[in-house]
């Protein structure tokens, strides 16, 4: 492998990670000088510090090196779109200072909800958030947290869960990128929380593969088929009635 395709991966995944060059440098016991150099492609890690440095970048030493790389950024998780219902006309009565107060209430509400089930929040989105869950059992933590939002607010939410492929990495200008997640599991959170919040009462909904696949963590709705936006296929939707 060349050293700039080394430089590259060390210097991406430790972006992607939200770490900076002395996060790395502290944690592997060396300079700051060390690391910039191998991330401009001057030298290389010695070679007893490449399974700590992997471990660090949550990848593996042959993916570093190139050997049999796998796309450590497109992985199977559940996504979860939260909102909260009536937010738009409350923000016609509201002063844009205390409308973000009032948005960023229910906002960290979300992410405490999410966080409890090990979800992973990406970004705010007014009074809601987007956010992602891997690994183990996902499909049935991502719908939990959905169900804790709506237990802890006073405020009538909306919510919506999908599972799938997912892109997580820097969206944007480089000098303004933001880690971000793209994938038709998440065009379909998106676009069912806001049908949610017009088509039933508790306003929470998962894809009905989702609500399957996350076992009997709560009563659901009958299955309705829907054509949401821009999706080209329909969609199994079902209503999250009740934790059991």
């Amino acid at each position: 492998m060349l050293l700039s395709e080394l430089a590259a991966r060390i210097r991406a995944q430790r972006e992607k990670r939200g770490l900076k060059q002395t996060d790395v440098a502290h944690a592997m016991q060396i300079s700051p000088q060390a690391v910039s150099k191998w991330e401009r492609g001057e030298n290389a890690p010695d070679i007893s510090v490449l399974p700590a440095l992997a471990k660090l970048l949550d990848v593996s030493v042959d993916w570093l090196l190139g050997v049999n790389a796998e796309e450590r950024d497109v992985f199977k998780a559940s996504v979860l779109a939260t909102g909260v219902r009536g937010a738009r006309r409350k923000s016609a009565h509201l002063s844009p200072k205390d409308f973000a107060a009032w948005s960023n209430a229910f906002s960290f509400q979300a992410t405490e909800a999410v966080l409890r089930y090990d979800g992973v929040p990406v970004k705010s989105m007014g009074p809601g958030i987007l956010a992602f869950f891997s690994g183990q059992n996902h499909e049935r933590r991502a719908i939990e947290a959905a169900l804790t939002f709506r237990q802890v607010c006073d405020e009538p939410i909306k919510a919506a869960a999908s599972s799938g492929l997912i892109y997580l990495g820097s969206m944007g200008h480089p000098a303004y990128a933001h880690p971000d997640i793209m994938g038709e599991a998440v065009s379909i959170a998106l676009l069912a929380v806001d049908w949610a919040s017009g088509h039933t009462e508790s306003g929470v909904v998962a894809a009905a593969a989702t609500a399957k696949a996350g076992g009997r963590v709560a009563s659901l709705g009958p299955i309705q088929t829907v054509q949401l936006e821009g999706i080209g296929h329909p969609v199994e939707i079902v209503e999250i009635l009740a934790k059991k």
